[in-house]
């Protein structure tokens, strides 16, 4: 019994220092919690989240489409506009996959830019037609495809694939200015989650 008193006697002194101590940490402005409650100012814009399709009421100043650019370590799909002439089927494909690369090439709008977006594809980039013996639907590229780095050559796949430029099926010819012979490009899931993982899968594409 005189053991039980004894020991509560003892941690009253104790007791009494934590709520002096308590007492103290109030007096002198701080919070007797170890979580954090500033996590500085809000961000301004959603990484990767555009508050407004860059594409709307485009539609009227040119043909509507899509193009991937970079943002954080994957592709992203924004909405763009292109002048397409009217002309033959051929010459309207070239002309559509021009238009495209020249919105792959450009410098990303500031909501874009504030959203993190980037592009890896160089400016002066051209497109041209087939040659004789290549598939119809091949494009040319003024850089070799196998000289691009794996982001910028998976950004054209992804643009060219489903669109005018290509026959939509999730795949794309692409050849260089010199004679090697033309691949057959594709889009895929882990292309565009990982555009820099490795160049898109692609094999020979021969046959007119």
């Amino acid at each position: 019994m005189d053991g039980r008193h004894g020991r509560h006697r003892a941690a009253l002194p104790a007791l009494a220092g934590v709520v002096v101590l308590g007492a103290l940490l109030s007096g002198c402005g701080i919070r007797a919690t170890e979580v954090p409650t500033d996590f500085g100012p809000a961000p301004s814009r959603v990484r990767c989240s555009l508050g407004e399709p860059e594409g709307a009421g485009q539609g009227e100043r040119g043909l509507p489409v899509q193009v991937f650019l970079v943002c954080g370590s994957s592709l992203v799909a924004v909405d763009r506009a292109v002048r397409v002439a009217d002309g033959a089927t051929d010459a309207r494909r070239v002309l559509v996959a021009q238009g495209l690369m020249d919105e792959l090439t450009r410098e990303p709008t500031d909501p874009e830019r504030e959203a993190g977006y980037t592009t890896r594809v160089r400016q002066g980039t051209t497109v041209t037609g087939p040659r004789a013996g290549d598939p119809e639907d091949t494009l040319r590229l003024s850089t070799p495809p196998a000289e691009l780095s794996a982001t910028a050559l998976a950004q054209i796949v992804c643009t060219f694939s489903d669109s005018a430029a290509a026959e939509g099926n999730g795949s794309v010819i692409l050849g260089g200015p010199d004679d090697a012979t033309p691949r057959r490009y594709r889009c895929t899931d882990d292309v565009r989650a990982r555009p820099g993982a490795g160049k898109p899968p692609s094999t020979e594409a021969t046959g007119s």
